[in-house]
């Protein structure tokens, strides 16, 4: 059998002016991701990101490691059916409709990284909208656009994938819940429950067999686990 191994980014700049830039701890987070798969030896035949910049530096980040290591590292590949959906376009569309029951939001949402508790309540009511479909807009990517998107890109690696192909994909934390709702088929709001959970720089493994897909493992984050500095651990 073949596997995947969809890997988180490293921590965003949550708050920051530009949130597709990786924080300082992103950034030790990947280079402990890279150690930790030098220590297993384990090497990918491709290598596929997503296109946003926290994506990508993830990836050369870690795969930096394991090429001083002197072990396999595939050139990276760039595939935006991987990319995170927008979420402040997911904001922007829903919030206003939440105003007469939620009047602090806006203030909240302008001001996430002094109120992320109060940010994360908010967040969740908007996507639990979002995941419904019924307040959908024209101009808004619905949820089943976007798993339809990410459906894309897994069909053009098991397309194109050798039988024991170990594949990593260097992605974001809505496109693994995409993946795990189609995968393992538990409902949209069950799968977002799970995303809430999942560790920046988490590998998560799929064993795939032609077109079968099933999940070996979820949001193993040892390396940072072992590296006792609690602060490694983020979920945004």
């Amino acid at each position: 059998m073949g596997s995947i191994y969809l890997i988180r980014h490293g921590q965003a700049s949550f708050g920051a002016d530009d949130y597709d830039v990786l924080s300082p701890t992103g950034f030790r987070q990947a280079e402990v991701l890279g150690a930790h798969l030098v220590h297993l030896e384990l090497t990918f035949d491709r290598c596929i990101t997503g296109s946003l910049f926290r994506q990508r530096h993830t990836a050369e980040t870690a795969m930096a490691q394991l090429d001083a290591a002197g072990l396999k590292t595939p050139a990276l590949e760039t595939d935006s059916a991987f990319n995170e959906f927008d979420a402040e376009a997911v904001i922007r569309a829903l919030l206003p409709a939440m105003l007469p029951d939620e009047p602090e939001a806006l203030e909240v949402m302008r001001n996430a990284a002094h109120n992320r508790a109060e940010f994360q309540r908010l967040f969740a009511l908007i996507i639990g909208r979002w995941l419904g479909g019924q307040h959908d807009t024209p101009a808004l990517q619905s949820w089943l656009a976007f798993v339809a998107q990410v459906q894309s890109g897994l069909e053009r690696i098991l397309d194109s994938a050798g039988p024991s192909d170990r594949i990593a994909v260097f992605t974001s934390g809505g496109t693994i819940t995409a993946l795990l709702h189609l995968i393992t088929r538990m409902p949209a709001a069950q799968a977002f429950e799970l995303n809430w959970q999942i560790v920046n720089t988490s590998l998560n493994h799929l064993k795939f067999r032609g077109r079968e897909v099933s999940l070996a493992s979820f949001n193993s984050h040892a390396h940072l686990q072992l590296m006792k500095a609690p602060e490694l651990i983020t979920y945004r």
